[in-house]
């Protein structure tokens, strides 16, 4: 029988059902029935997609995760699900909408009305039009917010080079906004799967973090003391879970990664955001050059916009 609900917790969903709750939210329940560190939450389905009778079925579903996590009106990502989004040929990075530490029933309404909203931009139709999708439908991640220390991303192979025996992270103090949204030069690691070691480092400048305001219950965005932004964000050890934890996720679905990460900074608790089919190098084959085109793209993959807080 066919799940005609609104809104469904993640450790409901596995990865078969796209179409009820496209790929962002798929991705984040097979990750947490597989026991992964994923923040918890709900989606709002592709059945809710436009409809305006979704309050009832959101509002238990938030507070049954306000519950969950001991607080009332938590504070939320509220971030877009298409159909084909996050999936091996196309990722749809940066072209539809995240609203972030959204807090209150109300809020979340709203921002799950843009999110689809985004569905009908001119970026996501472009991008669909340009590979060829025709399905539509979006469904919406309701996820709670992670208080990040430090955030970034990690891909399970080396993204200019397409080395699968490396793991690259990029890591940057606060929320990972600021890393996915190119707002700063971020620290860089290369590990190495075969040996553990960290075999480069570079030391970005990290001149900004976004971080939350809970008594305005938004963000805000403010310098990074001088003194932190010549040391690296991550210690060795944290690096170190840091690509345990993608090579687990990688063994999981038995292909490489593009992940976003956070470390809470109140007890330094590692979460995997989001997990996706890395998508440059599984459309390119690794004798060829990196090319302008693919640089591109993997400039596309890292850098992604339309990241929003509470606004």
């Amino acid at each position: 029988m066919a799940d005609t609900r609104y809104a469904i917790p993640f450790d409901e969903l596995r990865l078969d059902q796209v179409e009820l709750v496209g790929g962002k939210c798929a991705n984040l329940g097979e990750l947490t029935q597989a026991g992964f560190p994923v923040p918890p939450g709900f989606a709002v389905t592709t059945a809710a997609h436009d409809r305006e009778d979704i309050g009832t079925a959101v509002e238990a579903a938030y507070a049954a995760l306000g519950h969950r996590v001991g607080r009332t009106d938590p504070p939320v990502a509220v971030r877009s699900s298409a159909i084909a989004e996050d999936m091996p040929d196309a990722s749809f990075a940066g072209v539809q909408d995240t609203y972030l530490w959204i807090c209150g029933l109300d809020a979340v309404l709203d921002g799950i009305r843009r999110c689809w909203a985004s569905f009908h931009n001119p970026e996501a139709v472009a991008y669909r039009e340009a590979h060829g999708i025709t399905r539509g439908g979006m469904s919406v991640a309701v996820q709670t917010m992670v208080d990040a220390r430090v955030a970034g991303v990690m891909f399970t192979l080396n993204p200019v080079s397409g080395d699968p025996s490396s793991i690259a992270i990029d890591a940057s103090y606060g929320l990972g906004i600021t890393v996915v949204g190119g707002e700063v030069t971020p620290d860089s690691f290369l590990v190495s799967k075969v040996t553990r070691e960290i075999v480069r480092r570079q030391i970005g400048a990290k001149e900004i973090e976004v971080v939350a305001d809970p008594a305005a219950a938004t963000t805000v965005t403010r310098d990074v003391p001088e003194e932190l932004r010549a040391q690296p964000s991550l210690t060795d050890e944290e690096i170190g879970r840091l690509a345990e934890l993608g090579r687990r996720v990688e063994t999981h679905y038995g292909r490489h990664q593009d992940l976003e990460w956070a470390i809470d900074r109140h007890g330094d608790e590692l979460f995997l955001l989001q997990s996706r089919p890395e998508t440059v190098w599984s459309r390119k084959a690794r004798a060829q050059p990196v090319t302008g085109d693919a640089m591109a793209m993997i400039t596309a993959a890292m850098t992604r916009g339309a990241v929003k807080p509470k606004q």
